[in-house]
């Protein structure tokens, strides 16, 4: 099964950071932070313009995007957490 987003949306695959410390301690999923990174995997068609055109979209599929923390939907397909979010929620691209 895949997702196909809509407009200026899309589906992001999340990247968890480490959940080890430098030294060694394992931190608990209670204690961690919500993950802002991930991988684009699927890209809409982009924002219709008052003139009927389509807007292009600022990213591209394969890129890691950093994101708004308290962004988008979270969606699990597959055993994979993937989190669809409009692009305006994109904050920058990791190069």
């Amino acid at each position: 099964m895949s997702i196909r987003p809509l407009g200026d949306n899309l589906v992001i695959e999340i990247i968890d950071d480490a959940e080890q410390t430098s030294g060694g301690i394992f931190i608990p999923d209670s204690a961690k932070e919500k993950p802002q990174k991930g991988k684009v995997v699927a890209i809409g068609t982009g924002k219709t313009l008052d003139s009927g055109e389509k807007a292009p979209m600022e990213v591209k599929v394969g890129e890691i995007v950093l994101y708004a923390k308290y962004a988008g939907t979270d969606v699990k397909v597959d055993n994979v957490m993937y989190k669809i979010l409009s692009v305006k929620d994109v904050l920058g691209i990791l190069e």
